[in-house]
């Protein structure tokens, strides 16, 4: 029996490439207990590594067995009771000492659990997600260049010698400088070969010997290769556009919105926060939390402040606006929204949503998103904002979260990747 071995040198991760392999094979069941540990995890604990368990079934190290072959027959030594040809029964099952009823049929084996790290753990969350309708555009300020080839140099760093084009040039320069003297010398050699079979004069044999002498130490004497040939490659460096984008996230903490909505709606934050921060590197993140009044807040008092009141939700699409006119040009920006809500609202407040968003915010911003987090009928929020949906399918979208099971699906179908998407705002 041989055992396969792999060798090969990881770094300092043990065994990364095999790793990787097993992580790839056993992809769709990670992904299940990844979206199952989402669902169970306190707010506090989103980001962190995960313990998994899958079925044993091809977990073993592969094994290669050589077979005796053939048809083979065998009585053991010191067998009393059985000669050949005789079929040994299968051993009876015997009473077992445990509180449940022991069976006499079947096996299987344990499941095999294994932790997953963090990073691993936040890419298999974030798989195939994007932020919708994303464009390149250049940075104001801190700008990001990337070297490219263009062509060659007669000056540059010795490193960077390109040996192929250095020789063409040697080789057309050797041409060029010993073109005339090549044809005297041939002409020369074929006078002395015609002199010599006609056997003719002595000195003028020896003229012609002298002067092929002194052509061949010319032809010598240039140099093989010379600076003058020496070419390098040119590296120049082009200012990268990069992807700007700034996310609104606007959390509704008015009185209506209970403890356990409200943990939904962090949930659902917590996962944007975390799906922006690893996959863009340039995305600010601007939190405001409204209730009858909007404030633009930190990090920590957006997820913990226990601050409360009415409901007015244009408040909140009334300070993004002001934010947008004053720190994020569209022209600049790819700005987004997301907002979370019970979907209550002041009475007459909802027609203000939909104007503000149809006339200020949606003809800025790549994308809107609206999640709301009730398992009750919808009121007349939902009902403004289904007008949007149905009147800009491409840059504005809702979703409703029931329990919190739905978090995370909501989420990858807000944004999921999808094709064909149009590359801009609304004209």
């Amino acid at each position: 029996m041989n055992h396969v071995i792999d060798r090969r040198l990881n770094g300092k991760q043990k065994s990364l490439v095999n790793r990787q392999r097993f992580l790839q094979r056993y992809r769709k069941q990670i992904k299940q207990s990844v979206e199952q540990a989402i669902g169970n995890r306190s707010i506090t604990d989103m980001d962190k590594a995960e313990q998994i368990s899958i079925p044993r079934g091809d977990t073993d190290e592969p094994v290669f067995r050589h077979g005796k072959g053939g048809y083979n027959q065998q009585v053991f030594p010191g067998n009393k009771e059985f000669v050949r040809g005789d079929r040994l029964p299968r051993p009876k099952g015997g009473s077992g000492q445990g509180p449940g009823q022991a069976s006499n049929s079947g096996e299987g084996m344990d499941e095999f659990v294994f932790e997953i790290s963090q990073s691993e753990f936040l890419d298999f969350m974030f798989e195939d997600l994007e932020l919708p309708n994303l464009l390149k555009r250049h940075l104001v300020g801190d700008v990001e260049f990337k070297t490219h080839r263009a062509g060659f140099s007669q000056v540059g760093n010795p490193g960077q010698i390109n040996i192929v084009r250095s020789m063409k040039f040697a080789s057309a320069r050797r041409i060029a400088l010993g073109a005339k003297d090549k044809r005297a010398l041939r002409l020369l050699q074929q006078q002395l070969q015609d002199l010599e079979e006609k056997t003719g004069n002595d000195d003028t044999i020896s003229k012609l010997k002298l002067e092929i002498k002194l052509l061949k130490k010319r032809l010598k004497r240039i140099p093989w290769l010379d600076d003058f040939d020496l070419r390098y490659n040119l590296q120049v460096k082009q200012p990268v556009p990069r992807s700007q984008a700034v996310m609104f996230c606007l959390m509704d903490v008015s009185g209506s919105m209970t403890q356990g909505i409200k943990d939904m709606a962090k949930r659902f934050f917590i996962l944007l926060y975390l799906f922006l921060q690893r996959n863009y590197e340039h995305t600010d993140v601007v939190f405001i939390r409204h209730h009858t009044s909007a404030k633009e807040v930190d990090e920590q008092e957006f997820f913990y402040s226990r601050e409360t009141g009415g409901t007015i939700v244009s408040s909140a699409l009334e300070l993004m606006n002001q934010v947008i006119e004053k720190r994020y040009p569209p022209n600049q920006w790819n700005i987004y929204g997301a907002q979370a809500s019970d979907g209550d609202n002041w009475n007459d407040d909802s027609s203000n949503c939909y104007r503000l968003l149809n006339d200020s915010i949606l003809p800025k911003v790549q994308h809107f998103s609206y999640v709301e987090i009730t398992d009750q009928d919808h009121q007349s929020l939902w009902q403004e904002y289904l007008q949007l949906q149905q009147q800009h399918p491409d840059f504005f979208s809702m979703q409703n979260i029931r329990s919190t099971a739905d978090i995370y699906p909501v989420f990858r179908e807000l944004f999921q990747k999808k094709l064909g998407q149009i590359p801009g705002g609304i004209v």
